[in-house]
């Protein structure tokens, strides 16, 4: 099984997932760490990446999707995933992967992104908003929570 966990950044998609992935002992992935050098000095520039530059990144990331599954392994995958296209791009079995949204206001994702060290320019959430597409396939988690009670929340959510 694979859950792609989605959103703009500064939504919790590492944080929220690196503990989904303790609590059920898998693995887990931040998409961030498959971007080239030049995509991440583009996003700590503020420039918004475009279709052409996500591509590669992609395709790598369905790649590392295709592996895992073929391996019957568990993955938890950190991935803004903002475009339906995207996310289509990412779904190498729709029977074993689920997409997880994790939604919040443009307010309460700033004000995360203000205390954090990231390559990704805090310039660049009004352009993420912009092109966010939200997913009518998910399941869609409110991360207004403590990390915790969302973990559990999506535990419970996930066995039903």
């Amino acid at each position: 099984m694979v859950i792609v966990m989605m959103g703009v950044s500064g939504a919790g998609k590492t944080t929220i997932g690196r503990m989904l992935a303790e609590a059920l002992g898998w693995e887990f992935r931040d998409a961030d760490d498959l971007h080239s050098d030049a995509n991440q000095r583009k996003m700590a520039a503020g420039i918004a990446l475009t279709d052409a530059d996500r591509a590669p990144w992609l395709d790598a990331l369905r790649e590392l999707i295709a592996k895992s599954l073929a391996r019957k392994g568990n993955l938890v995958l950190a991935c803004s995933a903002l475009k339906q296209s995207y996310r289509a791009r990412l779904m190498v079995d729709p029977a074993q992967e689920k997409i997880v949204y994790l939604k919040g206001g443009r307010e309460l994702i700033a004000g995360r992104i203000a205390h954090r060290h990231h390559f990704m320019s805090k310039d660049l959430l009004a352009s993420q908003f912009e092109t966010l597409e939200e997913p009518s396939d998910a399941i869609v988690v409110d991360i207004g929570g403590t990390p915790q009670s969302i973990v559990e929340d999506l535990r419970r959510r996930l066995d039903g």
